[in-house]
């Protein structure tokens, strides 16, 4: 009898991220992961998108990998009323696909074969688990934040105006998550607002819900954040939560290597900092240019993304209007400023590049881990204080918290910001750390790894199912 007799079926899992390039990102890597382990996978992207950057990526990868399907899920128009005044289109989105999730259940009906799973992303739990729920169909989350940030998502509900231990002077000041205290000042402003708005809303909800999914699976690994993912697992977070398993850091697809950036190749190994605040981070003018101040006073080559607004179609100031009369032609010998989406995996890649100023998303945080890149961390919003958190505990990296949330909270100076770029692009302690914690990345998702195993008993798991 030959061997393909012998195989179980192939499970066929569903995936479905929300939106944002953020989102988008992991969940893309992970459907790559899961096709090479012989899952048949279906990717269902909610149209429209928000950002040209997420339509331009679906296209360029549905088109490089044809075995997996793509479905979409067209959304419908969204009443004003319901956004509650947020300013931030991502929210806004969240909600869009709450409010159309009752055509998921007829998509979901219609895959053939029929499904092992639904891998949901952490923002939707509460809008999809209902929908499997009611389709007896297993329902997993999968988290693109760092083990760190789960403990508060999945507990934030159940914290809110709790205490800290009290040998604390300041027992207002902090959360309480069952793994540890966490200063407010850690926490995003919009979950301390009295104000409703969505951002508070959809965590309280999805973390309420996902005590209901089948499983949670996170973009982490074992070396870098065991206490927080024992704590899932020991209960001492939530009572009743399923089974959390690291299975991280993706890695990164070859298609993302499609812009090159030829000003790099030029420049010594590990000389220039990259300075790059995610997809979503909008600063005010004033900071950019006092950052702009900081990058020409360090001293230190630069690759300086910038970015003014939230959706990249929106972005359309000029460049010099933005960084100011005559930084450009001051900087051109060793800096080089663009206003466009870059390939962020390719320059991260680069050898010439040797530090990373950054507002620690995730996906940052772990394409640093993967390449070995020290990060000077300066969280902007959401869940990049608590993951900036796990870059200075492992090392890998600074952390200037003095600096506070961007948006305007406070302006840092650019002398601040020159004294720290100086600091971690000439810290050697930093940098061999950043090379350990890059073999231990790649130890995590190679054969025998603590985060390749987890992925095989999962896939295990839905095989059972189908």
């Amino acid at each position: 009898m030959s061997n393909s007799q012998n195989q179980e079926p192939a499970p066929h899992v569903a995936l479905l991220p929300s939106s944002g390039m953020g989102h988008l990102t992991p969940f893309l890597r992970f459907a790559v992961s899961l096709a090479q382990q012989g899952v048949q996978i279906t990717l269902i992207t909610t149209h429209p998108t928000i950002s040209l950057a997420e339509s331009q990526t679906l296209s360029h990868f549905f088109s490089t990998f044809p075995h997996i399907t793509p479905k979409q899920l067209n959304l419908l128009p969204l009443n004003n009323a319901t956004c509650d005044n947020s300013e931030d289109p991502f929210y806004v989105k969240y909600e869009a696909i709450r409010l159309s999730s009752h055509l998921l259940k007829p998509l979901l009906s219609s895959l053939s074969p029929p499904l092992s799973a639904l891998v949901t992303d952490m923002s939707l739990a509460s809008t999809v688990i209902p929908v499997t729920q009611s389709l007896n169909l297993p329902n997993y989350i999968l988290f693109t934040s760092s083990a760190q940030m789960l403990t508060l998502f999945v507990s934030f509900h159940a914290t809110v105006g709790s205490k800290a231990p009290n040998n604390s002077d300041k027992t207002e000041d902090y959360f309480q998550t069952g793994l540890q205290s966490i200063p407010k000042s850690r926490i995003p402003p919009p979950l301390l607002s009295d104000t409703p708005n969505l951002l508070r809303t959809q965590i309280i909800e999805n973390g309420k819900k996902m005590i209901q999914s089948d499983g949670i699976l996170v973009n982490t690994f074992q070396t870098i954040e065991q206490d927080s993912l024992g704590a899932l697992n020991d209960g001492k977070v939530v009572n009743g939560l399923p089974r959390v398993t690291a299975i991280g850091p993706f890695p990164p697809l070859g298609i993302e290597r499609t812009q090159s950036v030829p000003w790099l190749d030029d420049q010594p190994d590990g000389s220039v900092l990259y300075v790059s605040f995610g997809s979503r981070t909008a600063m005010s003018r004033e900071q950019i240019r006092e950052l702009g101040d900081g990058l020409e006073r360090s001293g230190c080559r630069f690759l300086w993304v910038v970015k003014e607004k939230k959706v990249d179609r929106e972005d359309g100031g000029e460049l010099g209007e933005v960084v100011g009369d005559g930084f450009m032609e001051r900087v051109k010998e060793r800096g080089l400023v663009v206003k466009n989406w870059v390939n962020q995996e390719e320059v991260m890649s680069h050898k010439a590049v040797g530090g990373f100023l950054s507002h620690c998303g995730w996906n940052s945080v772990s394409e640093a881990m993967w390449n070995g890149v020290p990060i000077l961390a300066w969280p902007q919003h959401g869940d990049q204080k608590m993951n900036a958190v796990v870059v200075e505990r492992i090392g890998m990296g600074l952390w200037a918290e003095a600096w506070g949330w961007g948006g305007g909270e406070v302006v840092v100076k650019g002398e601040e910001i020159a004294e720290k770029v100086r600091d971690v692009m000439g810290n050697e302690l930093v940098k061999a750390k950043a090379k350990c914690v890059r073999e231990e990345a790649r130890r995590a998702v190679g054969d025998g790894g603590g985060s390749k195993k987890g992925l095989m008993e999962v896939i295990e798991i839905w095989k059972k199912s189908f």
